[in-house]
C-alpha cells in the first residue's frame, strides 16, 4: 500500500507540493531584510543609503550599481549575485570578498538566509 501512495504522489506531481513545504519563504525573509539588512541598503532602485540599493541584486553583478563607490575588492570581485553566492556572501562577507568594506559580521542561520534570498529574488521590475 506504502508502494502505490507513494508512486501516485510522485506521479501526480503532489512530491512537489510537499517539497515546497519547506522551501523558502519571501514572507519570513521580508522581516529578515528590515532587521538586519534595511539599517543600510534600500529596496529603492539605484537608492543608495551606507550600502548600495539591493532592488534587482539577484542576477546583478557586484559593484555595478551606477553612482556606488564600492571598495575595489566588492568592484574587481567578478561575481555575479546568484542565490548560492548570495548564501555565501551572507554567511561571511570577508570570506566571499576578502577587503570588502561592508562591516557585517555575516548571518549564521541557514533558513533565515534561505528566506531573505527568497525575498530579495521578489524585488525587481
Amino acid at each position: 500500500m506504502r508502494h502505490l501512495l507513494l508512486a501516485a504522489i510522485v506521479s501526480t506531481g503532489a512530491w512537489a507540493c510537499v517539497a515546497s513545504a519547506s522551501a523558502q519563504d519571501a514572507d519570513a525573509g521580508a522581516i529578515v531584510f528590515k532587521t538586519q539588512c534595511a539599517g543600510c541598503h534600500s529596496l529603492v532602485e539605484g537608492k543608495a543609503i551606507i550600502g548600495p540599493s539591493l532592488f534587482g541584486i539577484v542576477g546583478r553583478p557586484a559593484g555595478s550599481v551606477e553612482g556606488f563607490k564600492y571598495s575595489p575588492a566588492n568592484k574587481g570581485s567578478g561575481i555575479t549575485w546568484d542565490e548560492a553566492t548570495l548564501d555565501r556572501y551572507i554567511t561571511n562577507p570577508q570570506a566571499v570578498v576578502p577587503k570588502t568594506i561592508m562591516p557585517y559580521p555575516g548571518l549564521k542561520d541557514a533558513t533565515q538566509r534561505a528566506n531573505l534570498i527568497a525575498f530579495l529574488a521578489t524585488q525587481h521590475s
